[in-house]
């Protein structure tokens, strides 16, 4: 295995300013798909966390939330965008917890950042382990169709301390995403530049459903984020939901 996954480091605070708040605009999806058949003051792991947005939507609602994340410059930031939940700097694919998860959320695509199914079945079994039995785990991802119509051109930010430009490109022979991205911050005498290049893996739903199913998850459900969340929601086309729960008794 790799070491920790930690590429988004340099790329925080920007994230923070401009990306974080995606995961939030999820929550009336999570409350459909999740939150609402879920006990008062359920503790919920926020997987892959970011920078805390949606742990703090989650302890606003009174749920008692614990944050992983790769990064550990996220997960600062996390901290103060959310003081009430608990973080932890670990790898979605090594991480260990002490159990008694009532549900586990990873949002924003995150899990498509694991570039091996050999290593996404490590996360499935990782969160098996810290869900209790009937523990509920949900998460997205970005289908092909979604690589294939967003995953082009770019785009980019500049406001008086910092600069951003992100180039995105669909490489449908190596089933993979990429997303090269360029940082400018002001420092005390100029500007710094930073690059990265962020990739993401195409998954396939049966290769989903069966590792979910390998690491012993049962009733596993997906929604295309186009045209099964409802008329009440928002729609998140090119987006595919998975929901399933660990069962009481394996």
């Amino acid at each position: 295995m790799t070491e920790r996954y930690s590429d988004y480091d340099a790329f925080a605070s920007m994230y923070n300013e401009h990306w974080g708040s995606f995961a939030t605009r999820l929550v009336p999806v999570l409350e459909h798909l999740v939150l609402n058949a879920l006990p008062s003051e359920a503790r919920i792991l926020d997987l892959c966390c970011g920078t805390g947005q949606l742990a703090h939507a989650l302890c606003a609602q009174g749920f008692k939330v614990t944050g992983i994340d790769g990064s550990e410059s996220m997960t600062a930031i996390a901290r103060t965008n959310a003081p009430d939940a608990t973080f932890k700097t670990d790898d979605a694919r090594s991480f260990a917890t002490d159990g008694g998860f009532h549900a586990a959320l990873s949002t924003f695509d995150s899990l498509n950042h694991v570039m091996s199914l050999e290593e996404l079945r490590s996360v499935f079994d990782n969160v098996y382990r810290a869900l209790i039995g009937g523990g509920v785990f949900a998460f997205d991802l970005n289908t092909e169709k979604g690589f294939r119509t967003r995953w082009r051109g770019s785009h980019g930010y500049v406001e008086d301390d910092h600069a951003c430009v992100a180039r995105s490109s669909h490489l449908p022979d190596e089933r993979t995403g990429k997303l090269e991205i360029t940082v400018f911050f002001r420092r005390e005498g100029g500007w710094e530049r930073s690059d990265l290049t962020l990739l993401q893996r195409c998954y396939g739903e049966e290769e989903i459903v069966k590792a979910l199913q390998s690491a012993g998850f049962a009733g596993v459900r997906t929604y295309d984020g186009g045209t099964d969340l409802g008329e009440e929601l928002p729609r998140y086309p090119g987006r595919q939901f998975f929901v399933c729960e660990k069962p009481t008794t394996r």
